[in-house]
């Protein structure tokens, strides 16, 4: 195991224990409902205003799903200890992608909670981000867990300087994977995942990831030796219209 791995291990595992001991004893509000016929019953939403008792993944899944709370932000960090565990391990099974549980932790505004609460949930994702940059035996691909990150607040920032920080050959090997993911939709003029949160702004996402990827990014693919057709591809994110798609390396995308 390289030191990177071990290092990036012991740090996600370290906050995955912050996050049990920091929402401990935390419930759902007393009043807390849902709809019997959607979501589940009455015995489950009674499981909610338990504290610390293991959800069954079926009703965790329901309970991170959900859009209805009332009181969100109670709901997550009640399920967070479990729900942190579940993501890491590849097992939350969104419907469509992991940006979804980024809505889920975006629609608890997480980073409004004092800082005993929103630190611990900030230090989580930064080192699953990291472990997934550094750890081969990373479950979920590095791309996802960025996404879920990006959409859980609603900026690329720190993501992106989180990604600059983790270098080396498996970090740049995970680049090239996230660019070979995203490049279609980008070449679309199209954010590569769904915005979920109303206050988030789509197209200014998408023009910061274009920048760093033609910046940052397209000096480690080329350094690192990705394949010529992702560098073209990337490099016809900095030009527009017909000079796109009319350049020789365009490589024949319908929308």
């Amino acid at each position: 195991m390289h030191r990177a791995d071990h290092l990036a291990r012991r740090r996600l595992s370290a906050a995955l224990d912050n996050l049990v001991v920091t929402f401990h004893g935390m419930t759902a509000h007393p009043d807390e409902h849902n709809c019997e016929c959607h979501w589940g019953s009455p015995e489950e939403l009674s499981l909610l205003k338990t504290p610390d008792v293991e959800l069954e993944p079926d009703l965790l899944r329901r309970t991170w799903q959900a859009i209805d709370w009332t009181d969100h932000a109670a709901v997550l960090r009640r399920t967070l200890p479990q729900f942190a565990t579940v993501l890491v391990a590849g097992r939350a099974e969104p419907l469509f992608g992991l940006e979804e549980a980024g809505h889920s932790f975006a629609r608890a505004r997480w980073q409004q909670w004092p800082d005993d609460h929103a630190g611990p949930v900030r230090e989580f994702l930064h080192a699953w981000l990291a472990h997934s940059l550094t750890d081969p035996d990373a479950v979920v691909p590095a791309h996802q867990v960025f996404v879920m990150c990006a959409e859980a607040s609603g900026t690329l920032g720190p993501w992106l300087a989180e990604w600059e920080k983790q270098t080396g050959y498996l970090s740049d090997r995970r680049l090239a994977e996230a660019a070979a993911e995203w490049e279609y939709e980008l070449l679309g003029d199209s954010l590569p995942w769904s915005v979920g949160w109303y206050e988030h702004d789509e197209e200014e996402m998408r023009a910061e990831l274009v920048a760093w990827l033609l910046g940052h990014a397209a000096v480690r693919l080329r350094e690192s030796g990705a394949s010529a057709d992702l560098q073209h591809r990337i490099r016809l994110l900095g030009l527009t219209g017909e000079d796109r798609w009319t350049d020789p390396h365009w490589p024949g995308h319908r929308y």
